[in-house]
Order: C-alpha cells, then sequence, then structure tokens
C-alpha cells in the first residue's frame, strides 16, 4: 500500500502535474483565436487544429532561446534525477531545433490529454456524489437496487480520482523521460562538457603540483634551518639561519600568491587581469610590472631563478655544485618554468632526505632536447650534516611520492621522460625533454 500511494503523495507528481497542463493552456489559446468552431464536430476540430499547431510550434522551435527556456523549465518542475541530464543552452544546430520541435509537439498533446482528463474526472467523480441519478460515461443509473444505482454510484467517485492520481504519475514519468531524450545534451554539448572536466582537472593537478613543489620546498628548508639554529649553539650561525627562514618564507608568500592568481583569473592564460596604465607599467609598484630585479608576482620563476634556489640549499647546509650549459632565451617559456620546478622538487627531496650531503645539478642542451641531472649522495640514516638539522628517524630512500609522481607528469605533458633511483652510492634523477614540445 505504500509503494502504491507514495506517488501520489510526493511533491514531485504536483510539480510534474503543472507543467503537464501547461500544454492543455497552449491548445485552449490557439483554440480561442480560432473562428467559428462552433458548428466543427470533434474529429474536424482535431484534422484542422492538430496540423496548424504542429506548425506553430515548429516555427517556435526555430529560435535558439526555445531549447533554453523549454530545459530551464522542465529542470524546474519536472524534477530529474540529475539536473545535468536535461540541457539548459540554446540550440546549435538544426538537430537540436528538431529535437525541439518533437519535444514541443510531444508535450502539447500529452498535456492536452492529461489536462483534459484533469477537467473531465473530477467533474465526473462530483456529478456521482451530487447527481448519481444522472447519465454518467453513457451508462444510465437506476433505482436504489439497480447495478449502477444511486447507492453505488458515489463509491465510484474515489477511484477516478484515484485514477488520476495515477494517470498523473504514469504522465510525469513519460513526460520526464521525453524531456531526457529530446531536451538532453546533444553529443556536441556532452563532449564540450567532457573536455571542460578534463580541462579543470589538468588545472587542479597544476595547481597541486604548484603548491607541492613550492610550498614543500619552503616548508623543509624552513624545518631544516630551524632545527639547525636549536642545535648549534651559535648566535652568527642562529641568526643566518633566521635570515634564510625569513627569505625563505617570502618566496613561498610569492609563490602563494601566484598560484592563488590563478585561482582568481581562470582562462586568462597568466595575463594579469589589471595592466594598470599603460604609462605606469614601467614604474616600480605598477599595477602590471613588478619593480625592476623583480618578476611580476603572477609569473612562475624560470631556470633564471636556480641561482637563488641554490644560494637556498646551500644555506640549509647543503653544498650545491651546479652546471647550467643552457643559453639565455634557448628555452621556450614553459620549459623554463617546468625546469625550475622539476629541480626544485630535487633539490627539495636531497635536502629533505639526505641534508648536509652535496648536491650535484646538471642542466644541458643535447640533441635537441633539454636533461636536467640532479643527483645526490645517500647516506646512512644516523648520519648527520655538520651544522645542519639532524636526520630524521626512520626516512627511507623516496619511493615514487607525490614529489616524483609530479616530476614524472610534468615531463610526460612535455613530451619526455623522468627517471630515479640510486646509481653507483647516490640517488639521480634524470629528466630528458624535447625543445619542440611533444616530440
Amino acid at each position: 500500500m505504500p509503494r502504491i500511494l507514495a506517488p501520489l503523495l510526493s511533491a514531485a507528481t504536483y510539480a510534474r502535474w503543472l507543467h503537464l497542463v501547461i500544454g492543455l493552456v497552449f491548445v485552449g489559446v490557439v483554440l480561442m483565436v480560432y473562428p467559428g468552431i462552433e458548428g466543427w464536430s470533434r474529429g474536424e476540430l482535431l484534422a484542422r487544429a492538430v496540423p496548424v499547431d504542429a506548425a506553430l510550434l515548429g516555427l517556435a522551435a526555430l529560435v535558439p532561446a526555445m531549447r533554453r527556456a523549454e530545459g530551464v523549465q522542465a529542470r524546474l518542475l519536472l524534477v530529474p534525477d540529475r539536473e545535468q541530464d536535461i540541457a539548459v543552452e540554446p540550440s546549435r544546430g538544426w538537430a537540436d531545433r528538431r529535437r525541439t520541435a518533437a519535444w514541443l509537439v510531444g508535450r502539447v498533446v500529452l498535456g492536452g490529454f492529461v489536462g483534459w482528463a484533469s477537467l473531465l474526472l473530477p467533474t465526473a467523480a462530483f456529478d456521482l456524489v451530487v447527481r448519481p441519478e444522472q447519465a454518467v460515461f453513457g451508462l444510465r443509473t437506476g433505482g436504489a437496487g439497480g447495478a449502477g444505482g444511486p447507492g453505488w454510484a458515489p463509491l465510484l467517485a474515489p477511484v477516478l480520482l484515484f485514477a488520476l492520481g495515477w494517470l498523473v504519475v504514469r504522465a510525469g514519468r513519460l513526460q520526464l523521460a521525453m524531456a531526457v531524450r529530446l531536451l538532453g545534451p546533444s553529443p556536441a554539448e556532452r563532449l564540450a562538457a567532457a573536455e571542460l572536466r578534463a580541462e579543470r582537472l589538468l588545472e587542479r593537478n597544476l595547481l597541486a603540483r604548484e603548491l607541492h613543489d613550492s610550498i614543500g620546498h619552503a616548508l623543509t628548508v624552513t624545518v631544516l634551518q630551524a632545527g639547525a639554529a636549536r642545535e648549534v649553539d651559535d648566535p652568527v650561525f642562529t641568526a643566518k639561519a633566521l635570515e634564510v627562514i625569513e627569505e625563505t618564507g617570502r618566496r613561498a608568500m610569492d609563490d602563494l600568491e601566484r598560484t592563488l592568481a590563478l585561482l582568481r583569473d581562470p582562462g586568462d592564460q597568466g595575463e594579469p587581469a589589471d595592466q594598470g596604465d599603460p604609462a605606469d607599467r614601467g614604474a616600480p609598484g605598477a599595477p602590471g610590472r613588478a619593480p625592476d630585479g623583480d618578476q611580476d608576482a603572477r609569473e612562475r620563476p624560470g631556470i633564471d631563478r636556480l641561482p637563488a634556489l641554490f644560494e637556498t640549499a646551500r644555506a640549509a647546509g647543503s653544498p650545491v655544485e651546479a652546471r647550467l650549459d643552457v643559453p639565455s632565451g634557448a628555452l621556450p617559456g614553459v620549459l623554463s618554468r617546468e625546469g625550475y620546478r622539476i629541480v626544485q622538487e630535487g633539490v627539495t627531496n636531497a635536502l629533505k632526505y639526505a641534508p648536509g650531503e652535496p648536491i650535484s645539478v646538471r642542466i644541458v642542451l643535447r640533441d635537441g632536447s633539454l636533461e636536467l641531472r640532479c643527483a645526490n649522495a645517500l647516506r646512512p640514516q644516523s648520519a648527520r650534516p655538520h651544522g645542519g638539522a639532524p636526520a630524521r628517524s626512520g626516512s627511507s630512500p623516496r619511493r615514487g611520492g607525490k614529489g616524483l609522481r609530479g616530476i614524472r607528469e610534468r615531463a610526460v605533458l612535455l613530451g619526455g621522460e623522468a627517471t630515479a633511483g640510486a646509481e653507483s652510492g647516490e640517488w639521480v634523477l634524470t629528466v630528458r625533454v624535447p625543445l619542440r614540445l611533444g616530440g
């Protein structure tokens, strides 16, 4: 019994009923403007009205905004399980217009039928209760003892209302199925939505990598310097450590601001939203340009910023030997920026897992490719760098965590490859990327 009555008590049923009855409104308006229908039979009326109504609905479907209006109304009143199953975009081609026309015709036909039944059945139920002696549906009630007489007729009224309720339930479900079929996203819209989801996923992955690489590096250096300052009883060393922590924090704040700029200005492809007055762009502190000697806060660092990164690592107690055989301006901007992040992650891993050990970095152009190599000596877990933070107990060689996975993702997106592992007592990270992206 609850399964039978539950649909009749659902709010969605009555919202769909309203959507169905709107179809009857169109039929009523059209009938009102037809001249001289008094003498027409029902068959003549249908024969003349249906072609004209279908033509009017077809013309309405040619308006691109009609599909959007019908989609919005269907989402609100038909209560679909998933709103995205019904599109709210205007028609973009003849296929969308044809589907919209079929929807309008089907909606009016079904709505007219349900609307007519919504008027007829309650009236018949009322007559059965108030005037049971009158003929109903071609059956004439007899005396009190006859079949269908006044004693039995009122009992048919709830049956008619129950039948009307389930007619509305079934018609509403059919109307919803029609809307999903005829107003649902077209193949082109589904492809565009899938591309948009993929693009947003790539953007989130990019932001996650940026935060992991930049903020992770800053936190690693900060922890090492703070631990070393606590262990070493030397005011000069402590002051130097605090200076490194301050500088590292400032750079991390710049990186965070760049990442937040990506969130604030999606789709701007890295261009600042406010370029400021063109006359002021060269001035220090202008809105569109950072002071001379600084990068714009929105611009991601490239390999030209690696010397500052190496100085931070040296200040943390790890000697860095760097060989950068890359002429200025020889790399595309994306390769320069991604190369910086790859080296930054390699140096961060070296500081985290082998603090105090020498780090060797080599960046060269060879055979049309950019080659990056970052290596550091493996060391016993109990060893401790001179003047640096103690090695963490339980630290183990890197096993492909988020950092290494991010490096491989960067390399693959650039058409290259990345490898990492122990070689002859060293941990070696090697990345090779073609200069011609995607090659």
